[in-house]
């Protein structure tokens, strides 16, 4: 019997590894400053956002749920003043195969001939209530294989951030107070979480007086109930994000996992290095957790 819980929890992780570290790039930043954006300000938001950012910053806004509307406007803003979302994307696309080879050489021809399977899964997942995921899929595919294997599986992380985002919203729980609530869960310090998407004094003070009206925080701290509300939505996400994997098959995605988590320490290592330790809380392992692999 395959374990299907662990093979989506397993698979999330390594795709959020193999994706993440391309949004503190310093080499995709540079590529998008000469674009003529200052100090490439933005990057990530915008490169993420390529595919969408044309319905305008509210629909982004909407779907990265939890970053400061005011960072995306600027974000958005300045890609117009200076370049295209096209143009955008590309200097992070050129970016990922020179990363790939360089920092994981190991893996990339494997995995580029995963790029049909990939899609095959993008192409046959509901896009119903997935904006961002919708956008992503319909975005030109590339010759590349390589290129076009890592914007499929980020397809496929986009599709199952969307379904994180729609269980939060199932449980009336607002930007703020989710990054609060995931902050705790990973016993980061302080309010690092929400603080980096863009929330402020006020804006955590109203967060933290709703969760203590739904006993999820008392005195200004996530308490037992919300670290198990926490984890609960956890669960249901690797549950409501079986049917990726099922459609990718056993075989193929016990592959995919054995592929990168030898090598997947050394991505996240670039973010580490380039622009800190807490970056890409998904892709990190939380303390006294139990392990991923």
């Amino acid at each position: 019997m395959t374990d299907w819980m662990s093979l989506s929890r397993r698979a999330a992780f390594v795709s959020h590894r193999t994706i993440g570290w391309i949004f503190w790039d310093p080499v995709g930043v540079a590529n998008y400053a000469a674009l003529g954006v200052p100090d490439g300000l933005g990057y990530y938001v915008v490169t993420r956002a390529a595919p969408l950012a044309a319905a305008g910053s509210q629909a982004v806004t909407a779907s990265f749920f939890s970053i400061s509307p005011a960072y995306i406007d600027l974000s958005l803003d300045l890609c117009r003043e200076h370049t295209t979302f096209e143009a955008a994307a590309a200097a992070r696309d050129a970016a990922v195969v020179e990363g790939l080879h360089t920092y994981v050489p190991e893996i990339c021809d494997e995995f580029a001939a995963m790029a049909d399977p990939l899609w095959e899964v993008a192409d046959s997942l509901s896009s119903s209530g997935r904006v961002l995921f919708a956008a992503h899929r319909e975005w030109p595919r590339p010759d590349d294989q390589l290129l076009s294997a890592w914007l499929a599986l980020n397809c496929l992380r986009e599709w199952r951030g969307d379904t994180h985002f729609a269980i939060q919203v199932n449980e009336d729980l607002d930007g703020d107070m989710a990054g609060i609530l995931d902050n705790a869960w990973r016993s980061y310090e302080g309010d690092w979480i929400p603080r980096s998407r863009g929330a402020d004094d006020a804006a955590l003070d109203a967060a933290y007086r709703k969760l203590e009206q739904r006993g999820l925080a008392e005195h200004g701290r996530v308490n037992e109930d919300g670290i198990r509300l926490r984890q609960e939505l956890e669960d249901r996400l690797d549950r409501l994000t079986i049917p990726c994997w099922e459609l990718f098959g056993a075989a193929h995605t016990e592959r995919l996992i054995e592929l990168i988590e030898p090598v997947d320490d050394r991505l996240i290592r670039r973010i580490d290095e380039t622009a800190g330790t807490n970056w890409m809380p998904a892709g990190r392992v939380r303390p006294d957790s139990e392990p991923v692999r």
